[in-house]
């Protein structure tokens, strides 16, 4: 199994970090540096305006990247893919708690989970040090192979490939994130069209 963290402080108010977080896999000029998502479907959203909270859950597809010959001879879907890679269907949950200014997103893959598991979790708060200006991002990601656990060298170099992978995935998704900010913040001053 595999563990890892990483933190990134976005140097943009919560409100509109999280936005930006939002509008991360819908907004199409994403689309290239996310090119690993294939699809994303809102499954259900229920808002408690009394407690201030959003409550969501999503149905997201990746595309893997192309799996060990180990594994491809596992699942059937990636042997016939040419590239030896899968896809990947995801279940992201979040709860965005207004009144606090906390936003909570749990992602876990529901196909491959007899081949390999992953669960992400990630916070976005204000920033300790400059609240209404930063935002501190923090996220936890879980990779476990589950049929190779008795090999477990082999189980830890595809963990370890995997995590690579997710690091670098997570990477552009900051990247992103931090762009939207950006174009959002311009809106707000005025410098670009509202695209509503």
């Amino acid at each position: 199994m595999v563990v890892y963290t990483q933190e990134h402080v976005y140097r943009h108010p919560w409100d509109r970090v999280t936005a930006a977080a939002w509008r991360k896999f819908t907004d199409p000029a994403s689309r290239t540096a996310l090119s690993h998502v294939a699809d994303v479907h809102t499954l259900h959203r229920r808002l408690d305006a009394d407690e201030g909270r959003l409550h969501a859950a999503r149905s997201i597809t990746v595309r893997s990247p192309p799996l060990p010959f180990i594994l491809r001879r596992l699942l059937p879907a990636a042997a016939a893919s040419p590239s030896g890679a899968a896809l990947c269907h995801c279940v992201e949950t979040s709860l965005v708690d207004a009144r606090s200014r906390a936003m909570d997103v749990v992602v876990r893959n529901v196909s491959l989970r007899g081949t390999i598991e992953v669960e992400e979790r990630a916070s976005y708060r204000p920033h300790p040090e400059r609240p209404e200006e930063w935002t501190q991002f923090k996220q936890e990601t879980t990779i476990r192979c589950r049929p190779l656990a008795a090999l477990a060298a082999v189980a830890e170099k595809v963990e370890h490939r995997c995590a690579e992978k997710f690091l670098q995935n997570s990477a552009k998704g900051r990247e992103v994130v931090e762009r939207i900010c950006r174009y959002l913040e311009a809106e707000a001053a005025g410098a670009v069209p509202s695209a509503t």
